[in-house]
């Protein structure tokens, strides 16, 4: 197994300049634009860290594991503390000599050499709420530990970051959320645009790709309308737009405009119809990923990638009737939720992913990141069944494709999975690394709604998972 023990920065005055010359506009007087500054840069450092010069990853699926799934259970277990530690399950070997992990991971314990584990994540918001806004942001929430749902000045999730500074790819839409928005007694914060506004908002999926008859409303045609009829009418609201721009603000007339036209474009999208159209997958490839919704969310994701899309957001929830909650929460009932409903589902959707995307030759151009909000607490307590709490303070996430260093293990935690004892990383410093890997610098600046200058991420990439 191979571990790498410290993280690479970057070139410290190259760094300030880039925030420099973003502050004060500098890029358009020098006649630079932001791919001249990247492209500078990579030059620049090219020959201090190669590891930093690759090409970007053209899409992300990243498969948010609600509830904070126990990293003691799953990714680095702790075999040899006291069983109320431990827990139940056993570890088993893998495919990169020296790792184990769950028992009840076999799949992707054979193709571990695929995958780059980080064990030692944490940040300090102990609420789902808060947690979900450092994990799905990249930023502390200002409310701190108590937050209910997003604001207008809440932080925007990674997909809209990423549709709000790269360049929209052709008519398919940037960033798609499925199969549900999550929610805790309301909307889960860190799942929208925050403060960049409705217009980044992701295309929010809402039905299960794997019932009978699934499908997506937003590209059906109303009646026996044509896209030709379609681009007609297209045509005759542009000219009604001009005739009441004067009647209309001018923030508020943009934001329709963009909503107006990501409507249009979905309809006309071909790509976008085939994606969505998981009906035309091969029988054996659907059967792989699992017949649920869970699994098929997932192949859903692959094909919408294929597709164009920049980066897409797979919500994971667990089957309620299997009692204890609905999702990685696990204050009850940890080991049987976990060996019952979420572990195999997981096992089989995760593997086939990874499988399926290095058969389509889409691995290296794709990341996929597998992660909650925060793990579980390192003793089992006396609750119904066995169950764990929240806990923040250390955690694991798991990285494929997008140039992952397979079989890598980056950073420790302590004997009974507590605190990180090696190469700690914050979620500035997971998000630093996903903007990195699409090409975007982790220090650039966009602005909140009274104008302030927010930097997409705090910390810094971790370039040592990468080849």
């Amino acid at each position: 197994m191979r571990e790498r023990r410290s993280m690479a920065h970057g070139n410290p005055l190259s760094r300030t300049t880039r925030r420099d010359l973003l502050r004060i506009g500098g890029l358009g007087l020098l006649g630079l634009n932001l791919t001249d500054l990247f492209r500078a840069e990579a030059a620049e450092i090219g020959h201090e860290d190669k590891e930093s010069v690759r090409s970007p990853i053209k899409s992300c699926i990243l498969l948010y594991q609600s509830g904070g799934p126990s990293h003691l259970d799953t990714w680095d277990m702790k075999p040899h503390a006291p069983l109320e530690v431990r827990g139940e399950f056993k570890s088993i070997a893998t495919s990169v000599p020296d790792l184990r992990i769950c028992e009840h991971l076999p799949r992707l314990a054979s193709m571990s050499h695929r995958l780059g584990i980080v064990r030692s994540l944490h940040h300090r918001m102990r609420d789902h709420n808060a947690a979900a806004t450092e994990t799905l942001c990249g930023h502390t929430p200002l409310e701190g530990d108590v937050i209910f749902h997003d604001g207008p000045n809440s932080f925007p999730c990674f997909g809209s970051v990423l549709s709000h500074l790269l360049p929209q790819q052709g008519l398919v839409p940037p960033h798609v959320a499925l199969p549900q928005v999550v929610s805790r007694g309301g909307t889960l914060p860190g799942q929208g645009p925050g403060f960049l506004g409705a217009a980044f908002s992701p295309f929010q999926l809402a039905q299960d790709p794997s019932a009978a008859n699934f499908g997506v409303p937003e590209l059906t045609l109303p009646g026996n309308m044509t896209l030709a009829s379609l681009e007609h009418r297209h045509d005759l609201l542009r000219q009604i737009d001009q005739q009441v721009k004067a009647a209309e603000t001018r923030t508020a007339h943009k934001s329709m405009d963009l909503f107006r036209e990501r409507a249009f474009n979905l309809l006309g999208s071909d790509a976008v119809r085939r994606g969505f159209d998981i009906a035309q997958e091969d029988g054996r490839t659907r059967d792989r990923y699992g017949r649920n919704k869970h699994g098929q969310s997932l192949l859903l994701a692959r094909r919408l990638v294929e597709a164009g899309v920049r980066f897409v957001t797979v919500n994971s929830i667990g089957d309620p009737e299997l009692g204890g909650g609905d999702d990685w929460d696990t204050h009850y009932q940890n080991f049987s939720i976990l060996k019952d409903d979420l572990l195999p589902k997981t096992d089989q959707a995760f593997s086939a992913l990874v499988e399926d995307l290095a058969d389509r030759s889409l691995l290296d151009s794709t990341l996929i990141i597998w992660i909650g909000e925060f793990g579980r607490s390192p003793h089992v307590t006396k609750a119904e069944g066995g169950g764990r709490d929240h806990w923040p303070d250390c955690f694991s996430a798991v990285l494929a494709g997008g140039g992952v260093q397979g079989g890598c293990v980056y950073g420790s935690s302590d004997k009974q999975g507590a605190y990180p004892d090696t190469d700690p990383v914050s979620s500035g410093d997971l998000a630093a690394t996903l903007f990195w890997r699409f090409g975007v610098d982790p220090a650039s600046l966009i602005q909140d709604r009274l104008g302030r200058p927010i930097r997409v991420s705090e910390g810094e990439p971790v370039r040592k998972l990468f080849l």
